[in-house]
């Protein structure tokens, strides 16, 4: 093996999750910070649990709250329908011409 080429490895590197869990492992930092881990990942615990990062989620749930609202003030008019005023058939119309 060549010198100086490969990162100093850490044996014990501390992994921190935002929900408080802290473990080790092997790696090539000393120190990791992470979002969701074993212990809070929705697969693991079988909890309906949405991870949101970027505040997505709230904007879908504020635009269908919007739609909801929307509706309840605008209700769905009814279509007009066509009728013909002289309630002759099709066939009558095409004979005539």
């Amino acid at each position: 093996m060549k010198k100086d080429i490969h990162p100093k490895y850490f044996e014990k590197a501390t992994v921190t999750c935002a929900c408080g869990n802290t473990f080790t492992v092997s790696a090539s930092k000393p120190q990791f910070f992470i979002e969701v881990c074993y212990k809070c990942h929705p697969l693991f615990t079988g909890e309906e649990r949405l991870v949101d990062i970027k505040g997505q989620v709230d904007k879908f749930k504020q635009k269908q709250e919007f739609a909801r609202t929307y509706q309840a003030a605008h209700p769905k008019k009814e279509a007009k329908t066509k009728t013909r005023t002289s309630g002759k058939s099709l066939k009558d119309l095409l004979a005539e011409s």
